[in-house]
């Protein structure tokens, strides 16, 4: 007798074929292992939708859910999602990924899929990317650069630069930033405003990544999220490589941590079997085997030192690697998509307003002092 388990996902290759691969594999390895036959039917929604979608819905209709990680603490909070077991701990997923799916001693996701925001460049048109900030504006002045600044980019790079020029995260201590490190983030993004396409304003990582695969008029993105399928053979006509954001204090820290998370529906009749999966695809062997050969982007060390994958990706794992390690993590409240769906629109309209620092400081302050001192679940 067949079960059937049902998972909602996000609609791109790396978020959909990857777990549908894996999926099938594990119907065969259980089948053969057990002789039990599981059956896992994903369904997708839009990229927007996975950033901005409640789960309240989804829980009561899905029992896996891959997720986006600051919707934990109100999943959590709210008991939509079942708690996993810890597994083999932070030290196996890249960076601060495991932590973003922990709330109050307890692991709600497995960090399935890693990104932080990187740059992305065309190696055919531009041998070596600029390193700086200036180096950037610098290159920008040749209208060959363009920058993702749709809301949720625009208020990522935000996060992301006020978090490099500060040397720690934005959002924490019940503010946004301080205003000297906001007032240097905020000018230089003005800037690279000024000297990319007006049409970027509405541009996500995707759209941009396709332009920038797609014509040779464009060489370079100081700030997208990453996708290791562009540098793959034959995703696109032209790949791309992938490698670490600006630097910032000699280092290209700061980079607002983004990545997916495999949960678990609290409301699911099938709990310990989507349990088990999860576990078992959260696993190195599988996020370096049948996950990352389909197109997935692992969140475990494991495939982010596996040799063979980095060379199938053109050096996209260790090209990237440390901008992930020095990443920045948003603040973990049961409220904070809320806070971030407000400031999205607000940083987005001051970006095409123009509008100074510290009328915008003030505003993301209030917002974010809603959160109070918070830090991590633990």
């Amino acid at each position: 007798m067949t079960l059937t388990l049902r998972g909602m996902t996000w609609d791109h290759e790396r978020g959909f074929d990857s777990i549908v691969a894996a999926s099938s594999a594990y119907r065969s390895r259980a089948y053969a292992e057990t002789g039990a036959d599981v059956e896992i039917i994903w369904e997708r929604r839009s990229l927007q939708a996975f950033a901005d979608q409640g789960l309240e819905s989804m829980a009561a209709e899905f029992d896996l859910l891959v997720i986006d990680h600051p919707h934990i603490p109100h999943a959590a909070h709210a008991g939509l999602l079942a708690p996993l077991p810890d597994g083999e701990g932070p030290a196996a997923f890249v960076g601060r990924s495991y932590e973003t799916y922990r709330w109050q001693g307890a692991q709600y996701g497995m960090a399935i899929d890693a990104a932080a925001q990187v740059a992305a460049y065309r190696p055919d048109l531009l041998p070596e990317p600029p390193r700086t900030w200036p180096d950037v504006l610098e290159l920008a002045r040749d209208a060959v650069v363009l920058w993702p600044c749709k809301p949720i980019d625009a208020f990522a790079s935000t996060f992301t630069l006020t978090s490099a020029v500060q040397g720690e995260d934005a959002g924490q201590r019940g503010r946004f930033g301080d205003p000297d490190a906001f007032a240097e983030a905020w000018e230089t993004l003005g800037r690279l405003r000024d000297l990319v396409p007006e049409e970027c304003l509405a541009e996500n990582p995707i759209e941009v990544a396709e332009r920038l695969a797609g014509s040779d008029r464009w060489c370079y993105v100081p700030l997208l999220y990453g996708y290791s399928n562009y540098a793959r053979p034959g995703f696109r006509d032209r790949r791309l490589a992938w490698t670490d954001i600006p630097q910032s204090g000699g280092e290209p820290r700061g980079s607002m941590l983004g990545g997916a998370g495999l949960s678990v529906s609290a409301r699911s009749e099938h709990r310990a079997e989507a349990v088990t999966f999860a576990t078992w695809a959260g696993t190195g062997d599988v996020q370096r085997g049948v996950y990352a050969h389909a197109g997935g982007q692992p969140g475990h060390v494991a495939a982010w030192e596996d040799r063979q994958l980095d060379e199938l990706t053109a050096g996209f794992f260790t090209g990237t690697r440390r901008t992930l390690e020095l990443a920045s993590l948003r603040p973990q409240h049961p409220r904070y998509m809320d806070v971030q769906n407000a400031a999205c629109a607000r940083v987005h309209r001051a970006l095409v307003q123009r509008e100074g620092a510290a009328v915008l400081l003030a505003d993301l302050d209030e917002m974010f002092a809603t959160l109070g001192d918070q830090h991590a679940g633990d």
